[in-house]
């Protein structure tokens, strides 16, 4: 495995375990008073007025050369990867039970192999495609989907569309590789979603007494504003800066199937601060899931080459460049 590889997975697995606190830091102000949508919003609005400053400061002139070029791309990432995503898995989660919701966001990866390899026509490693059917079925037994199963057509068709935009996140940070860095990407994204937000969300109606009271995380009380800064500085700001940089290391697929390991890291967490039960169908769930990222990152050898540490994706910006892999 090349140095840059093992970096992509470091990053990727450290941001997934980033992604994975928000459930149970979220909650503690949900219970406070928040609606998940307020949550988004908050989250990604204070990431946007931290990043924006920072990037004009540092990437100004790189900021706007990437929306004079990619101006496209950077609303779909911020649109689509970011508050679509995020909104539909909500509305999913309000009319399925969480499980099945979560199981249907996480068919994302399945159409990133798909879209790779029928649309793009690029060689999927078979290890890939082995590794994530593996994760899926593992995520199948971790939620326990058949407890409680549902039907609700409006829920399915919000899971399949925030599956659908998972997959499109992961694509878009690498088709974003050539023409913009992790930095401007992400600031970009988050300025986006957050302007989107706040016309469904109403930022004035803003219950703001949540984050100046107490709220209960990990069973103690704590001011408001811990949990706020949390959600923005690891769970927004660090989690997409590193997971960024981890799909540029590896790719989409690959990036697609370690974003698995996140619900695995969540149900160890919540069973950590929330008490939340961690039974024989979590564990062995989990061990699938991790089993299944492990086969899917495992590069393919062919000719005595590593196939998956460069793929040719025709018709990008640098469309003959080999472009090295890094939800």
């Amino acid at each position: 495995m090349s140095r840059t590889r093992n970096v992509g997975l470091i990053l990727a697995v450290v941001a997934c375990a980033a992604f994975a606190t928000s459930g149970p830091v979220a909650k503690s102000l949900m219970e406070a008073g928040l609606e998940p949508q307020q949550a988004s919003w908050m989250r990604l609005t204070g990431a946007a007025l931290i990043l924006l400053p920072v990037v004009i400061i540092l990437r100004g002139k790189a900021l706007a050369a990437t929306w004079r070029s990619s101006w496209r791309l950077l609303i779909a990432y911020g649109a689509v990867g970011m508050a679509a995503s995020q909104t539909l898995f909500f509305y999913a989660t309000s009319l399925l039970p969480v499980g099945v919701a979560i199981l249907l966001q996480f068919s994302g990866p399945l159409l990133i192999i798909g879209w790779t390899k029928f649309v793009r026509r690029t060689h999927v490693p078979r290890s890939a495609v082995i590794g994530v059917t593996i994760s899926l079925l593992g995520l199948v037994v971790v939620v326990e989907v058949w407890t409680g199963l549902a039907f609700d057509v409006w829920g399915v068709l919000a899971g399949i569309g925030s599956a659908v935009c998972q997959a499109a996140y992961f694509l878009l940070i690498e088709d974003l590789k050539d023409s913009s860095d992790v930095l401007v990407m992400t600031a970009s994204g988050t300025a986006v979603a957050a302007v989107l937000l706040s016309v469904t969300t109403l930022p004035w109606t803003f219950p703001w007494h949540v984050l100046t009271g107490d709220v209960v995380l990990a069973g103690n009380d704590v001011s408001g504003w811990i949990p706020f800064f949390w959600l923005v500085l690891i769970c927004a700001i660090f989690a997409y800066l590193l997971e960024g940089a981890a799909v540029r290391r590896l790719s989409a697929v690959i990036g697609g199937a370690i974003a698995y390991v996140e619900v695995v890291f969540a149900a160890v967490i919540a069973w950590l601060l929330l008490g939340e039960g961690l039974g024989a169908a979590q564990i062995l769930g989990g061990v699938l899931v991790i089993a299944g990222a492990y086969i899917a990152q495992r590069p393919a050898k062919k000719d005595g080459l590593d196939t998956t540490d460069q793929l040719e994706f025709p018709g990008m910006v640098g469309a003959d460049a080999v472009i090295h892999k890094s939800h």
